[in-house]
Formats: C-alpha cells, sequence, structure tokens
C-alpha cells in the first residue's frame, strides 16, 4: 500500500471521524494521570482514507501517544484497526509503536528453510510459570537439545482478556500486552536468531473474536455469513480491495518488522474467497517476493480440513503456491494405533494400514469415504512430484489435546513405550515433525480450553456452548473444566520440574536421541516418497517402515509393535544392522529380527 501519514484511517461508513489524541507516560505502561484528551477532526480522501485536518497535538520526540477515533455520534472513542499496541486492553485506545525503534542483533541471519526441519509449537502465556516472551527466551537452549529449528507461536495478537488460546483476537498487529506487547516480541525474536532458531506466527484471518471487534463501524470488513467460529471476512464483495490489503499488510508485518521467518495460516479452509486469484495465492506470490527481497527463506505454512494438494502445489503447475500444510490424517493415524481411541473422527483410521498409507500416500482421506463427514473427502498427492516436507505433522498439538473435554495428553494414555513410539513415528517418518510444547517430557499437566472474557455474559455463553459441544459427542459433561475459571489456565501451564526426574527426564532423553539420529542420518530428512515403503499387520499390530534406501537395500527400518503381545518383527534391511534407538527396556536386536514388547518401538539402521 502506499505511504500513509500518522493516523490515517480507511472509513468509508462513518459520516464524521474525529481522533482522540492524549500523551502516554514515560514508562509507557499507562496514559499520563490526568493528561486531557485532545480532539482533532479528520478530512475524508477520495478513497476513503481519513487523515487529521489539522495539527496533532502531543508530538514529544521520544514518546508514545495514546489515540483512538470518535466514529460519527458516538461518545466513546475506539482503537485504530491497524493499532500496534493496545496498553489498556482492546476496548481502550491504541498506542503509536515505532518497529524501527528496536536494535536488531540478526544482521547475519540466513533464515530456516522447512525442509528438514522439527517445529516446537508453544502457547506464550503456559509454557513458563510467568507467561511472557521474555521468560520464554530462558527456555531456549532447551528447544535446542531437542534439535527443534523453528519456534511455532500459537497466536499472540490483542484480545480482551488476560488470558487466552489466542484465536479470539481482534486487532491482528498489535501483541497481547500481558505478553510483553510488541517490544518483547521482537526481542525474542532476536534471541531466536541469535540462538539459531527460526519463529513461526500463528495468524488468525479467518475470522474476528467475540469482543472489541470495531472494524464493522469504519468499513466493510466483513459479509454475510459465517463459519464455525464467527462472523466471514470480506474478501470478494463490495470494499473487499482495501480488506484484502489489509490481511496482506499484516503478513508483510510479521515479516518485515518482526523479523518472523514463517507463517501458519489458521484454518484457511474458513477463507471464503470467489475472487479470480485466492487470497492465499496472492499470500504466497507477496510473500515469495519479499523473501526474495529479504534474501532469507519466508514460509507459508496453512492449517487447511480440505487434505487438497491444491494448496501446496507451485503456481506454475495450477496450485496456490504455499510452502507446506497441516495433515491432520498422521495425526489421527497414530493417535489410534497407540491408545486404540476409536470414536468420532478416529473411526476411520481404526485399521493399522491407515497408519502406513498416510506415511506412502500423504494423506489417508485421498477422494475415500469419510464416515466422519459422511461423504468423499480429500484428493489424492502427487507423490511422483510432491515432496514429503511439505506436510507438517504431529502426535499432538494444542487442537487435538485442547479440544478433548478435560484437555488430557497422550501421556494420561499411554505407557512410556507407547509414548517413545509416538515420539519416534513422528520424529523419524516422512514428513516435517512438529512437538507440541511438553510432550518431550511426558507432562502430565493438561492443555485445556481457556479464556478470560471479562464480559459476564460472553464468559457464560462460552462455557455453556463447551459443556453442550462436549454433551453432544458423548463426553460426560462432569469432567469439563471451566474455561473461564482461573485455575483452568494456571493447570495448563508446564511443570518444568517434570524434566528433571523419572519419566519426564527418560522421555526427554529419547526426544534428544530421535534430535540426534534426524541430524545424522539422511535417510530421516529424504523428502522422496519414493523411498518410503510401509506395512501392517492387523493380527498382531506390528507397523513397519523403510526410509530411504542404501545400495540395493533399505536404509533405516522405523518398526513399532502397537498391539498387547510381544512381535518378532524381521528387518528386512541388507548388510550390517544396528539398534540405535529403542523406547525402552525389552526392545533388542537378535540377527535380522527385532524383538518388540507390547507398545515398544525400535530403530534400525544399516552401518
Amino acid at each position: 500500500m502506499p505511504n500513509r501519514p500518522p493516523y490515517a484511517v480507511w472509513a468509508p461508513r462513518p459520516e464524521r471521524l474525529r481522533l482522540v489524541v492524549r500523551p502516554a507516560n514515560e514508562d509507557g505502561e499507562a496514559t499520563v494521570a490526568g493528561a486531557a484528551a485532545e480532539t482533532v477532526e479528520m478530512r475524508r480522501g477520495a478513497d476513503d482514507w481519513w487523515v487529521p485536518d489539522g495539527p496533532v497535538p502531543h508530538p514529544v520526540a521520544g514518546r508514545e501517544v495514546d489515540y483512538g477515533y470518535l466514529v460519527d455520534d458516538h461518545e466513546t472513542p475506539v482503537p485504530d484497526p491497524r493499532s500496534r499496541r493496545q496498553p489498556a486492553g482492546v476496548h481502550d485506545l491504541s498506542r503509536t509503536f515505532d518497529p524501527g525503534d528496536f536494535s536488531w542483533t540478526d544482521e547475519t541471519w540466513t533464515g530456516r528453510q522447512l525442509a528438514g526441519a522439527v517445529i516446537y509449537e508453544m502457547h506464550v502465556g503456559t509454557f513458563t510459570p510467568e507467561g511472557t516472551l521474555d521468560a520464554a527466551i530462558d527456555r531456549l537452549d532447551h528447544l535446542l537439545s531437542l534439535g527443534v529449528d523453528l519456534v511455532e507461536v500459537m497466536p499472540v495478537n490483542a484480545v480482551n482478556g488476560t488470558h487466552n488460546w489466542g484465536y479470539d483476537g481482534v486487532l491482528w498487529s498489535a501483541v497481547h500486552e500481558p505478553y510483553g506487547g510488541p517490544a518483547a516480541y521482537q526481542r525474542f525474536v532476536d534471541a531466536c536468531h541469535t540462538a539459531g532458531l527460526g519463529v513461526v506466527q500463528d495468524v488468525v484471518h479467518n475470522h474476528l473474536g467475540p469482543s472489541g471487534n470495531y472494524l464493522p463501524m469504519f468499513a466493510p470488513y466483513l459479509k454475510s455469513g459465517a463459519n464455525t467460529w464467527g462472523d466471514l471476512l470480506n474478501l470478494d464483495q463490495d470494499g473487499s480491495a482495501e480488506v484484502r490489503r489489509y490481511v496482506l499488510d499484516n503478513v508483510r508485518m510479521w515479516f518485515t518488522d518482526f523479523h518472523v521467518d514463517a507463517l501458519r495460516l489458521d484454518a484457511v479452509h474458513a477463507l471464503a474467497d470467489s475472487s479470480p486469484v485466492h487470497l492465499l495465492e496472492e499470500m504466497a506470490v507477496e510473500t515469495a517476493a519479499l523473501s526474495t527481497h529479504l534474501g532469507r527463506p519466508l514460509t507459508l505454512v496453512a492449517e487447511s480440513d480440505l487434505n487438497d494438494p491444491k494448496l501446496v502445489t507451485p503456481r506454475e503447475a495450477g496450485g496456490y503456491g504455499l510452502d507446506a500444510q497441516w495433515s491432520d490424517d498422521f495425526h489421527h493415524a497414530v493417535h489410534v494405533a497407540l491408545s486404540g481411541e476409536t470414536d468420532g473422527y478416529y473411526a476411520d483410521f481404526a485399521p493399522l494400514s491407515a497408519l502406513a498409507k498416510v506415511c506412502e500416500r500423504g494423506f489417508f482421506h485421498d477422494g475415500t469415504f469419510s464416515s466422519f463427514r459422511d461423504r468423499d473427502h480429500g484428493a489424492p498427492v502427487d507423490v511422483g512430484h510432491m515432496p514429503t516436507w511439505r506436510l507438517v505433522v504431529c502426535n499432538q498439538n494444542h487442537d487435538q489435546i485442547g479440544n478433548r473435554a478435560r484437555g488430557d495428553r497422550l501421556t494420561e494414555h499411554l505407557d512410556e513405550h507407547r509414548l517413545g513410539s509416538a515420539a519416534l513415528l513422528t520424529l523419524a517418518g516422512p514428513f516435517t515433525p512438529m512437538l507440541f510444547q511438553g510432550e518431550e517430557l511426558a507432562a502430565s499437566t493438561p492443555f485445556a480450553f481457556f479464556t478470560s472474557h471479562p464480559e459476564p455474559e460472553l464468559g457464560k455463553a462460552t462455557a455453556e456452548g463447551r459443556l453442550e459441544e462436549f454433551e453432544r459427542m458423548g463426553w460426560d459433561p462432569a469432567v469439563v473444566p471451566d474455561p473461564q475459571d482461573p485455575a483452568t489456565f494456571a493447570r495448563s501451564k508446564l511443570d518444568w520440574s517434570e524434566a528433571e526426574s523419572g519419566r519426564g527426564a527418560r522421555m526427554l532423553e529419547r526426544y534428544r536421541q530421535l534430535a540426534t539420529l534426524r541430524r545424522t542420518l539422511p535417510a530421516l530428512t529424504d523428502p522422496a516418497f519414493g523411498t518410503v515403503s510401509a506395512d501392517a499387520d492387523e493380527e498382531t499390530g506390528l507397523f513397519r517402515l523403510w526410509r530411504g534406501t542404501s545400495g540395493p537395500g533399505r536404509a533405516v527400518l522405523v518398526a513399532v509393535n502397537t498391539g498387547d503381545a510381544e512381535v518378532r518383527a524381521e528387518v528386512g534391511l541388507e548388510g550390517d544392522l544396528d539398534l540405535a534407538f529403542t523406547t525402552g527396556d525389552g526392545v533388542a536386536l537378535e540377527g535380522e529380527v527385532l524383538v518388540l514388547p507390547p507398545g515398544s518401538g525400535g530403530l534400525v539402521v544399516t552401518e
């Protein structure tokens, strides 16, 4: 977009707009006590962008200004749609913020590509006891020890209340103040780059939260209709050009002002866009151009429920040109294989062969019938051309844990062998692995759904809606924690002492062993589907996955016994064999046979 003067705002709907300004305290934490707000009339341009119609008071060098807009005859100012700070919350005045004031130390940072990488998903508020970005910096060494390349941060945009998952945000360019605000975010990214870690920011462009959304007062940001989470963004009707620019400028902001390396695009299937060029393709075009200009990889990863490879197919081959997408099918297949749970959307993944198909073909539902959806779902991956790393997979994530009634992790249901097998399948499988905070510690803490809506009626509706949802799914409402209860949030914080002894320490060591193997075994990052083969024995529960090639034979075997009795697995590799990883006691290599106790797994390599 063209450079706009300070306080400019796009607002075709109002007849009158006034700017309200007042000085902020030198400490930057609150508005100067007793300072009077002053009002300046604004002037509409031919393009419906308004600018101050006269000098703006309080332009003190080095001091930020709090400001907002009086729309028509409303007596309470509302925030800037492009606000960079909301120190007093999403209903109060915005605060100016100059991203250029930060002294970056990452001048030599060349980025992190997604291919071959390990991602670690974290929620700022629960990752540390303090729940801040600055506190998270102190844990970066821990991530490095896991072989993590990219830290994925759940949404940090401004949201009403003190704590939230982040998907109720309303001001996409402002960093949540309880996390430390935008300056803390810059410090976090800079520290990550210094440590050699890239940053993935989870962004939400498919809806706006239920509290603090003043955008419709200014312009047609929304259109009729709704998705699962709220009103639809206006991407293809009158005024949509500026709405699309609003989204695209937000994408650019994360890359330029905050130096992030990638964006995770939340639920892109909820972007209703009938334009000749889909918004996702437009994102890909602009991101690729910016990557060229900055001279480092910039990556777009979509969360999608569609199982549609068009998202990650290059534009020259008729796709949208995104870099990667989440594959829930891998999670479902691993979860069912190790836990035996087959309710709801897990039902189709009951055969162990579902896991074999996912590993060899990318998706399980690739045009097949989905009993959960009651229709055919998905499209096949072109395994002859698409690299495996374009699919991001996990055995746990915020959704798959937090959207369970109690927010219970796999830790609560699986023994150590099976937890180790989940890690083995994820980190030694063919796709880009993503870990969820605490899984490497076998964390006993849940990750529940939590909110802190200050409005009593909204909090009540959220809690009741949660109960109704789980009741329809057959869960006992009595076990569903109240998302508004502060204790629900507190219980979801990681307990880092679990890394120091017992099961947590043993599991952490296994994750670190797998990290070392990923760095040293080329077969584990081989991007070709053609070097992946798998089989499943439904009777015994034995799953075998071969990775890479070594002369006439295979280089690596990943084997997991998902059954309840010991199995003896033929390794199927040529040459001298070495048992490089086990999930615990009892796993043994006897000649060319791998002995696997129930739930256990092992990784065999050719010397």
